[in-house]
């Protein structure tokens, strides 16, 4: 059985409305403090010069346990957290300050919950909170159907807990055991990006009529959005298994993406750009195709034992990836010239040498997203989302967690 660290948890005991009945059932724990904000420090760069590349501790504790095969996690304009289960179908509200959990129902809810197919690595996956939504309420879903994978979208009624009839974005996903892709984000240009997996037909990620192996970028109603390469709704294509997306302050996009067996990536998407795969795999396969299609070379690789990467989220310091089979947080840092600061304001020159963090202390980690996640200031901790009740993990006690993980100057 894994060992978890020693941590003080301040214990509330919740009701957790059920969908049908509300009646009360047992619930999870949930504490909330502010979080530090740590101070850069300095390194030398090769060559001259500096580079500031902030080095960080984590402390980590247990906000909400029990939670079922979490997969989505999104924040409301009101700091409410939006959690998907992938494999019961449901869609949970969680108020950290209230400090109550309450499983969505409404018309929209029960279609998650009888039309999406379990099957895999498919299910109820990645979910998103459009930037209209304290106007509009409309949240965005990425589920496997009956046909493929598809992306809905609803009206979401927080008061109540209701979430209303759906609407198909895009449908025809191609769908499989595995590689289905599942996440979607808004990008700071206000349209919506889609990661799809190859669907374990790897041939389909170079076809640029095929939606698989591909991030998209769409109006809500599926629609190419205005300035895609080609008027086609593909915004890059040759990408196995993409399930992290994030923006810096300056609006350079970064994806997440699993290896076949060698090496995982972080990229930094542009429109248009081929990742490679199949042809290539992280770094392996040449920077070319046989055709002359030059590939993007991603920013970071790690073995395929040593992340897994699913989740992803951009702090002012940088990149933070959950990894799912290398159970640990890697963080990419971001590293500036000695003419810059960390401040957000210019895009960094460089990256520093990946840092693990919470190496095998939680186990599988899928998803993570900035903490406070709204409100001013800049966020220095994280919420990350563990996943040992997929199928692949050992689950212990408690099982899963959404962490909140406080970063500390090292």
């Amino acid at each position: 059985m894994r060992q978890r660290p020693s941590v003080v948890l301040l214990v509330a005991v919740l009701g957790l409305a059920a969908a049908c009945s509300g009646g009360p059932a047992p619930g999870p724990s949930v504490v909330t403090t502010a979080p530090p904000v740590p101070t850069p420090t300095s390194s030398p760069a090769p060559g001259g010069g500096t580079t500031v590349v902030p080095t960080v501790g984590t402390t980590a504790i247990a906000l909400v346990d029990d939670l079922a095969s979490p997969w989505g996690l999104a924040a409301l304009p009101d700091g409410r957290l939006v959690v998907t289960s992938r494999d019961e179908g449901t869609v949970s509200l969680l108020d950290l300050a209230a400090g109550t959990v309450a499983v969505v129902s409404g018309p929209g809810a029960e279609a998650l919950t009888s039309g999406t197919d379990h099957g895999g690595e498919g299910g109820l996956l990645g979910v998103a909170v459009s930037p209209t939504f304290s106007a509009d309420g409309t949240v965005v879903v990425y589920r496997t159907g009956a046909d493929g994978n598809e992306v809905l979208r609803g009206t979401l009624d927080p008061g109540a807990a209701v979430l209303g009839e759906l609407t198909t974005v895009v449908d025809g996903i191609p769908k499989a055991g595995n590689h289905n892709g599942g996440q979607v984000a808004f990008g700071p240009d206000g349209f919506l990006y889609v990661a799809t997996g190859d669907a374990a037909e790897p041939g389909a990620a170079q076809d640029p009529g095929s939606l698989a192996g591909k991030i998209l970028r769409l109006t809500l109603d599926g629609e190419a959005a205005p300035g895609n390469p080609d008027g086609s709704r593909v915004w890059s294509l040759g990408h196995r298994n993409v399930q992290g997306l994030g923006w810096d302050a300056t609006g350079r996009m970064f994806a997440s993406e699993f290896g076949q067996s060698t090496l995982d990536e972080v990229n930094v998407i542009v429109p248009g750009g081929n990742y490679g795969w199949p042809d290539r795999e992280g770094t392996l396969g040449g920077t070319a195709a046989a055709d002359g299609t030059v590939f993007v070379d991603p920013v970071a690789t790690w073995p395929t034992t040593e992340a897994s990467p699913s989740g992803l989220a951009v702090l002012p310091d940088g990149v933070y990836v959950a990894g799912l089979r290398g159970e640990r947080l890697w963080r990419l840092p971001f590293a500036w010239g000695e003419d810059q600061t960390p401040d957000g304001a210019a895009a960094p020159s460089a990256f520093g040498a990946p840092q693990a963090l919470l190496a095998g202390e939680w186990g599988r980690l899928r998803a993570v997203v900035p903490f406070p996640a709204t409100g001013p200031g800049r966020p220095w901790s994280l919420l990350v989302l563990t996943n040992e009740t997929d199928g692949r993990g050992s689950p212990s006690a408690g099982d899963d967690h959404l962490l909140r993980v406080d970063l500390t100057t090292g």
